[in-house]
């Protein structure tokens, strides 16, 4: 049975997808966000088939590129490898299991960067302390360690942790977030990454916290939400990722090709 051929629109969304991929790779690579050549940033294809594009295994983040990147059916048989390096398999362990049962969650990303790995080893997690951190606050989910993630048994209880949120504590090993696009997964990876380095340099003063009412807590949250909500609901335009994306451009314009 042959699949029809995709219309002109969905091979521009494709295209735009990939690149928008490519430069999520370029940037969590130039803000330190990345570790060698593990961890991913996974992104769904809009063509209506369950297939997502993953990183090349072996590639640096700052080598990626819209053209090498690998695409996976959701039950990890590699549909097209230009470099025929193949894929990580903990990397398909986790993005399949969040992409087959979270169809909101275009992408996901997952990083092990020094602050989130402390923080995600910390029994009491992610605290609200800080505007970054608000937007947070309730909002995120925890999933115990089980081991390098090569077990497939575990996505089904990783998935049930995730439920409905958007930002997950892997305890004592990373960071995931998903959004319902490439620069929504990255906005909050980059918040993130700063409120987990705002919490460890707080905390490490011994100092009193400064304490934030649970109304300012709930407010602010929620003025994040609606934030991202106008732009990935409503439509309005992403002048932060455009901007993103112009200095990728300038700087960095082979990650296109």
């Amino acid at each position: 049975m042959t699949r029809d051929a995709p219309t002109s629109a969905v091979k521009d969304a494709m295209q735009e997808r990939r690149i928008d991929l490519a430069a999520a790779y370029r940037l969590v690579h130039r803000l330190g966000l990345d570790d060698s050549i593990y961890t991913h940033i996974s992104a769904s294809l809009p063509d209506g088939h369950d297939r997502f594009l993953i990183n090349p295994f072996g590639l640096r983040f700052e080598e990626v590129t819209a053209s090498n990147l690998v695409t996976v059916d959701i039950d990890g048989n590699i549909v097209d490898d230009p470099l025929g390096l193949g894929i990580n398999p903990a990397g398909f362990t986790i993005h399949s299991a969040i992409h087959s049962a979270r169809k909101d969650a275009i992408c996901v990303l997952h990083t092990h960067t020094i602050a989130g790995v402390a923080v995600s080893s910390l029994k009491e997690g992610l605290l609200p302390l800080n505007q970054w951190s608000l937007q947070f606050a309730e909002r995120v989910a925890y999933h115990d360690y089980e081991g390098v993630a090569l077990n497939l048994d575990e996505r089904a209880r990783l998935v049930a942790d995730l439920g409905g949120k958007f930002v997950m504590v892997l305890r004592n090993h990373g960071m995931i977030t998903c959004g319902r696009s490439v620069a929504e997964a990255f906005k909050l990876m980059h918040n993130l990454e700063r409120s987990c380095l705002a919490q460890l340099a707080i905390q490490a003063t011994g100092a009193r916290i400064a304490p934030l009412s649970e109304g300012v807590t709930c407010h602010t949250a929620q003025q994040y939400a609606d934030l991202y909500d106008s732009i990935e609901v409503q439509g309005t335009s992403d002048i932060e990722w455009a901007a993103f994306r112009r200095m990728l451009e300038r700087t960095e314009p082979d990650f296109i090709n």
